[in-house]
C-alpha cells in the first residue's frame, strides 16, 4: 500500500494536560543526556508550536444556557382586551345578582305582582322586582296564561301593548255585572263612607293622603268607589306622581246637592281641644 492509498488519520485532539507530561519527560531526557540549555528549549517549543497548529483543540462542551421567556407585567382588562362575544366584567358581576328562580317561586311572584298592578306592566319590571332574567319572566308570562286558559279559570293574563295585566274571563262578565248592579242598591260601609267623606272635602286628594288621614289602607275601598261612580280620577299629584281623586257629579246627586259649597261644614263634628288633650295627652 503506497502513501497515496493509506487513510487519512485524525489527529487527537490537543490537551494541555498532555503537553505538559510531554514537556516534562522531554526536560527529564533532555537533563540525563546533559542536553539542558536554552537552546535545546528552543527547538522543543518550535516543535511544540508546529505540532499544536497540527492538532484540533480539545473541545469542551459547554450546554447552553436557556433562554428566560419574556414575562409581561399584567394588564386590566378593556373591552378590546375581553373576546368577541362574552360581557365585559361590570355586566358579568350585574348578572351575578340575577339568579334563576323555582318555577313555584316564579309563577307565585309574577302572580302576585300581576294581582296588585292597576296598570299593565312590562317583563323588565317584573324581573327587576323578582331579580331574575327576563328570559325567564317571559317564559314564566306564557306558562301562567296557558295555565289560567287550561283550567278555565275566572282570570286571563292578556298582554296589551308593551306590558302584561289580568282581566276577568268575558264568559263570567254576567256574574260580575249582576254584582257589581246589586251592589248598587247594596248600604256603603263605614270604612267606604269614612273615605268619601276624607275625600269630599279634601278633593283633589291622593290614595296616600287618605290614607294617612285614616290610618289604614284604602285600595280595596276606592275600588268599591269607583264601581260605584261616585269618585274618579281626575289628574295626577306633581309632587309624588300619585293619582288624584275627586268625587262626582253622581256623589252630589245622591247627596241632594247642587255643588261641594253646600257640603255642612266641619267644625260641629269635630271634637273640642280639651276633648282631643285629654284622649291624647302627648299631642
Amino acid at each position: 500500500m503506497n502513501e497515496r492509498e493509506r487513510p487519512e488519520v485524525e489527529p487527537a485532539p490537543f490537551s494541555w494536560d498532555a503537553l505538559a507530561a510531554e514537556l516534562a519527560a522531554t526536560r527529564e531526557e533532555a537533563g540525563r543526556r546533559g542536553e539542558d540549555d536554552p537552546g535545546t528549549w528552543d527547538a522543543v517549543a518550535q516543535e511544540l508550536a508546529a505540532r499544536v497548529a497540527e492538532r484540533p483543540v480539545e473541545e469542551v462542551h459547554v450546554p447552553p444556557v436557556p433562554a428566560e421567556p419574556a414575562v409581561e407585567p399584567p394588564q386590566d382588562p378593556t373591552p378590546a382586551d375581553v373576546p368577541v362575544g362574552e360581557p365585559p366584567p361590570e355586566e358579568e358581576a350585574a348578572e351575578e345578582l340575577l339568579r334563576l328562580l323555582a318555577p313555584v317561586e316564579l309563577l307565585g311572584g309574577l302572580e302576585a305582582l300581576l294581582f296588585v298592578m292597576d296598570d299593565p306592566v312590562d317583563e323588565q319590571t317584573l324581573a327587576g322586582a323578582l331579580r331574575c332574567p327576563t328570559e325567564q319572566v317571559a317564559e314564566g308570562l306564557a306558562e301562567l296564561a296557558a295555565g289560567y286558559d287550561e283550567r278555565r279559570s275566572g282570570l286571563t293574563l292578556r298582554r296589551v301593548g308593551e306590558g302584561w295585566r289580568l282581566y276577568t274571563r268575558e264568559e263570567h262578565a254576567p256574574v260580575v255585572e249582576r254584582y257589581l248592579v246589586d251592589g248598587q242598591k247594596s248600604r256603603l260601609t263605614q270604612a267606604a263612607l269614612e273615605t268619601l267623606a276624607v275625600i269630599a272635602y279634601r278633593q283633589p286628594v291622593t290614595r296616600a293622603r287618605v290614607s294617612a288621614i285614616r290610618g289604614v289602607g284604602v285600595d280595596g275601598v276606592m275600588r268599591t268607589l269607583i264601581t260605584r261612580g261616585l269618585v274618579h280620577e281626575v289628574g295626577t299629584d306633581p309632587d309624588s306622581g300619585g293619582g288624584l281623586y275627586e268625587t262626582t257629579p253622581l256623589f252630589l246627586e245622591r247627596l241632594g246637592l247642587a255643588d261641594l259649597a253646600e257640603l255642612p261644614e266641619l267644625a260641629p263634628f269635630l271634637p273640642e281641644t280639651a276633648t282631643m288633650l285629654d284622649e291624647h295627652p302627648d299631642s
